[in-house]
This record gives structure tokens, sequence and C-alpha cells, in this order.
């Protein structure tokens, strides 16, 4: 029997009696990251990272049922042997390993991993985990999708900012407010100009710097933020928000959307954005097969995204792929991350 297999509440392990990233509520969930995609309400039990913990209190509440497990340690539950591993996607976010009756099955959730052996600056990299199973996500699962090295993009990104300073423009960066809008902030130069955030990236950086993540200083903004320092600073919004009233209190502005999905021009035109940077949270081609290979798996489920080319590709190298159809990654439009 299989030690995952696919239920309508979510990702189900029968001999463990529990669920993966469940989308609906049920008795005992394992939640690999904090996205809304992912993490969803009214679970009676939930097992995650502990470095998880911060951020799913603030979009689940204070009250969630959350147990906590470090990185590599183990439990055991009704005889299967859990244990969680560095996805290398946001803060918190973890590979779900699974043993039992001689199996390890490795669900991954969502993970970053590039071609350009990279890894996000604020949580643990990717840290492949061998397995006889790996259920894997696929979001940008093309060959067309090949990370330019972050460094690069950022150095982009803060000449795009300076520019705009010059000519008392802010720099309205759109991004997801966990995970995506931590890593620019992280790593672009702050001696560029204020670094002004919405509310909900706010409180997400709350949960960060209290999880003991670098970030720099930054400002909330609103109606009483000075119009001089919002006309040189960077601005960091979730997409959502450009259409609501904050938006007043930008004044004279240009707008840049970060996203693995900007790799694609007619994306960036339908977006409507002066600028597109294409910086994903997520695996990139490349990054998807070293990731897969490295687990040294003979069968591949691949979830959300790509699935019927990465499982052709899969096939082609002799391995047994397959897919599980769930409402993982919507990150395009909605708050998943990309």
């Amino acid at each position: 029997m299989d030690l995952v297999s696919l239920r309508p509440e979510g990702l189900y392990c029968a001999a463990g009696d529990f669920f993966i990233d469940p989308w609906r509520a049920v008795d005992r969930a394992v939640i690999t990251h904090a996205h809304a995609d992912h993490a969803r309400g009214g679970h009676r039990h939930v097992l995650a990272s502990q470095d998880s913990e911060a951020v799913l209190r603030v979009r689940l509440g204070a009250s969630l049922p959350f147990q906590g497990l470090a990185y590599g340690d183990r439990i055991d539950h009704h005889g299967v042997r859990i244990s969680l591993h560095p996805a290398g996607h946001v803060l918190g976010s973890a590979q779900v390993r699974l043993e039992h009756a001689g199996q390890v099955w490795v669900a991954s959730g969502d993970y970053f991993a590039s071609g350009h052996d990279e890894s996000n600056p604020t949580c643990p990299a990717f840290e492949p985990v061998r397995c006889h199973c790996f259920i894997t996500e696929s979001t940008f699962g093309l060959p067309l999708y090949r990370w330019a090295p972050q460094a690069e993009v950022l150095a982009q990104i803060g000449d795009w900012w300076r520019d705009n300073a010059a000519t008392g423009h802010a720099s309205v960066l759109l991004a997801y407010s966990f995970g995506k809008a931590q890593r620019l902030l992280a790593g672009l130069d702050a001696d560029i100009g204020p670094m002004l955030v919405h509310g909900s990236v706010a409180a997400i950086n709350e949960a960060y710097l209290a999880s003991g993540v670098d970030l720099p200083e930054t400002a909330l903004l609103d109606s009483s933020t000075d119009p001089r320092a919002v006309a040189r600073a960077l601005v960091v919004t979730p997409p959502n928000t450009l259409a609501s009233p904050w938006a007043r209190a930008l004044g004279p502005h240009r707008v840049a959307f970060a996203s693995g999905w900007m790799q694609l021009r007619q994306a960036r035109r339908r977006q409507g954005m002066d600028r597109g940077f294409a910086l994903s949270d997520h695996a990139d081609w490349p990054g998807l097969q070293r990731a897969i290979g490295a687990t040294g798996a003979q069968r591949v489920i691949v979830t959300h995204g790509e699935e019927a080319v990465m499982v052709r590709w899969l096939r082609a190298q002799g391995l047994r792929a397959e897919t599980f159809r769930t409402p993982f990654g919507d990150g395009e439009v909605g708050e998943a991350g990309d």
C-alpha cells in the first residue's frame, strides 16, 4: 500500500492517520509552511517546523493547536516515523519525511532550488532527503524557467530604485507579504533610501525578527507618513493593495512586480507594471531536476504546476512518475508565494 494517497481532504498517510497540507479541516495535519494554499485553519492538531510557529500564529490565530518539531528531529506516530527537513522556500518551510514498513517517502511542499546552487537568505537552504518516493512541486516546471543569479536580479532592482529616487518617484515593489517581501528586504541595499512597507508585510516582518532573521529597519506606510520620505523610498506591498485607499499615500510612483512569473514578457504586460523582476521562491527547471535527482527516488509524484511536462521528462529518465492533482500553487493571483 502507498504510504501517501490523495483524498478529498488532501494528501493522506493511512498508516499514521494524518494529512499533509490538507485543504479541508481534519483531526491531524502536518503543515509544510504557512502560505495560504498549504496552511488552512480548523484542524484539531497541527505539526509543523518550530521555525514556522510565529508566522502560522499570525496567519491562523494565536490559539492554533500547534506542535513544533526541529529540523531533523523525529517522532513516531502509529508506527510512522516523521521528520521535517528544510525546503528553502520561506521561513519554517519543511519537507515531510515519512518512514514506515521499510519505505521512505518525502513530501516536499514548496521548495527553492536553482541551477546556480543558491539559497534563500531568510531561511535554511533546501536539503535533499534520500527516499523511495518523492512528492515534488512543479510550479515552474518548464525548461524556459531558468532563474538569473539572485545577486544580479537584486542589483537590477536596486538600480531601478535609485533611478526612481533621483526623479522624486517612490519605487513600489509588489511582492507577497510572506516570504518574498522579506527576501527582498534582506537582499537589497538599505543605503539607497528609506524602506517602507504595507501593514501586512510589517506583521510578517515581526515574526521573522522574532525567529532571529536579520532584516533591515523598515517603517509602516500610512496616511501619516511624510510625503518627502515616500518620494525616494522603496515601498514593499502585496499586489492587491494598489487598488485600495491605502495607495493614496504613495504620491508619484513607479511600480514593479518581483515574481517568477515575470520571466514571461506577456505576464509583465498583462499586469501593467513599469518593470518586472523574475525572482522566485520556487525551484526553476534546473533546480527541480537537481533536487529530484539528489533524492535518489525511483518514483516521483508531481503536484501543482506544469505537471504533464515534468512527468514526461521524468519518465524519459527511466523513473516511475505520476501526478496528484491538488489546489496548491495559485501563486500568480493569490498569496501562495512565487
